[in-house]
């Protein structure tokens, strides 16, 4: 998967109500969701956002609650992945789970500027911003984990397997 799009920074500790508030969670409508993408961060977000951009974070991003709407709300909003030096591990997996890649990377947040725009190439596991030329590097996807990306999620990747036996 190769990805171009303007880079979204967020600092430590973004947790899933301020992804999607709970004032939100009425509707499980993804369009809605997307609607008020991080709207508890950045009231921007939602309205600036377009597809292909990445979400650039520190630490612990998504923790908080396991609600599987953060994942949705972003996605459905463009999200093409996140890249943070670390993540709560329920977060990490819904979005597995949920298609949409999260990689770590120690060095992102602090390399890469506010709409700055990169090609992410998860082959390469590395980010290049178009302006600095700069390429920060994350770690790779795990085999299990990209393989579950590679089919659009854990549903699709489950019902594959059983149709492939």
């Amino acid at each position: 998967m190769s990805a171009r799009g303007r880079v979204w920074r967020f600092g430590d500790d973004v947790n899933t109500d301020l992804i999607i508030p709970g004032k939100y969670l009425d509707s499980y409508d993804p369009a809605h969701l997307a609607a008020h993408a991080m709207e508890g961060a950045n009231k921007e977000f939602a309205s600036g956002v377009e597809k292909g951009d990445f979400i650039v974070a520190g630490s612990n991003f998504g923790c908080g609650s396991s609600r599987e709407q953060a994942v949705i709300a972003l996605k459905r909003a463009g999200v093409a992945a996140i890249v943070a030096k670390s993540f709560a591990r329920i977060f990490y997996r819904n979005a597995i789970n949920l298609g949409l890649p999260v990689v770590i990377s120690t060095v992102a947040v602090d390399s890469l500027a506010e709409g700055d725009v990169v090609t992410f190439d998860i082959a390469a596991s590395s980010l290049t911003s178009e302006s600095s030329s700069k390429t920060v590097m994350f770690e790779p996807i795990p085999q299990h984990a990209k393989r579950i990306l590679d089919s659009g999620g854990l549903i699709p990747y489950i019902k594959g397997k059983l149709r492939n036996g």
